[in-house]
């Protein structure tokens, strides 16, 4: 192992070495011959050989020296310690390698080099991340580490599949609007208080998103391990949004467009209202006064109050949950199906 850790250890150091090596020849040479012993003897343990053990014994004797004339007393213990911060350099390169394979793998595969918490990959899509729990010893740890490789080899097949709408038995809202049948079908998963939703949906009304595809709006409060709401009051907006669309079709588009793309009168959007200042009855009271701006009376509303805490409607999230996170294993959102690709992250226009 010593000759290994060696190899890894001047391989790190083969940058300052070149720098240096340009006022001071001799450095270089004498690393060059270094390393060029410490790759023989490397490509030696890959094909099972036995490694000289000179080399093995001039990095002992080159650390030791000094100590060798000084305290030979310690020569043996610190021998011992050398093997052993061999072993350990090692280990620690070949877990650094497979994490860094293991984070490429999982930012293809699935849009975010962190498996468990999506949104804490700087180098992933902009979404809103559906998080899992973290470890809660190092046992834990491990386990996950090794789940995380399964999580990942069973998305690979996914970056060549066609994705159909159809396919999917999401219980959503209608925004297809005055399009036709022949328009494409097209899915969009959101939440109504994620900020990358939000500029998600603007865009794709500015870029006519809705007017060139048939949408089916799919409202999903996210949720942890342990189903707590990611954000406050997404859970009452989406069952506020299904109940209202019992009663009057179309009408839960109202809901999702004020929180999206309108400002109360002191210029903060309403999205921000909810997610921050809003109280649950709040939340409601703001909702029904929208939905009454729209025309629903006294009856309707209470048509309205029966049907929001109704088990239909925690069913219809349960089943779009079981669908987001288990048949398409969505990492965050928005997530869009069209034109037979999945895309998850802001949806920019083209």
């Amino acid at each position: 192992m010593v000759c290994i850790a060696a190899f890894i250890i001047l391989a790190l150091i083969g940058i300052f070495v070149a720098g240096i090596s340009i006022f001071k020849p001799h450095v270089g040479k004498a690393y060059l011959k270094a390393m060029k012993k410490a790759w023989g003897c490397l490509s030696k343990k890959v094909r099972l050989q036995k490694c000289e053990t000179g080399f093995k014994e001039d990095i002992k004797n080159t650390l030791l020296s000094k100590i060798m004339l000084k305290h030979p007393k310690l020569v043996r213990p610190l021998s011992v310690l050398i093997e052993v911060l061999s072993v350990v350099i090692v280990i620690v390169t070949i877990w650094a390698i497979l994490t860094a394979i293991k984070s490429l793998l999982a930012l293809w595969a699935l849009g975010s080099c962190n498996v468990t918490k999506p949104s804490a990959c700087t180098l992933g899509s902009e979404i809103c991340s559906i998080d899992e729990s973290e470890p809660q010893n190092p046992l834990e740890a491990a386990g996950r580490w090794f789940t995380e490789w399964g999580e990942i080899f069973e998305a690979i097949p996914d970056k060549f599949k066609s994705y159909n709408p159809d396919d999917y038995n999401f219980n959503y809202i209608d925004a297809s609007g005055n399009n036709t049948d022949e328009a494409p079908a097209a899915i969009d998963i959101f939440d109504p208080l994620c900020s990358v939703c939000m500029i998600s949906y603007r865009n794709q009304k500015a870029a006519g998103f809705f007017d060139k595809y048939n949408v089916r709006l799919v409202p999903f409060a996210i949720q942890d391990a342990e189903g707590n709401y990611k954000f406050k009051n997404s859970e009452i907006i989406v069952r506020y949004m299904f109940a209202v669309e019992q009663i009057r079709s179309g009408l839960s588009l109202l809901i999702i467009d004020r929180i999206f793309t309108d400002k109360n009168s002191e210029g903060i959007s309403y999205q921000d209202r909810f997610l921050n200042d809003y109280s649950k009855k709040d939340a409601i009271n703001k909702i029904e006064s929208w939905l009454i701006e729209a025309g629903f009376d006294e009856d309707s509303m209470a048509e309205v109050h029966k049907i929001v805490d109704f088990p239909e409607i925690t069913d219809k999230m349960t089943e779009n949950k079981s669908i987001i996170e288990n048949q398409l294993k969505v990492r965050g959102i928005p997530t869009m199906i069209f034109d037979g690709k999945k895309h998850t992250g802001l949806w920019k226009s083209e």
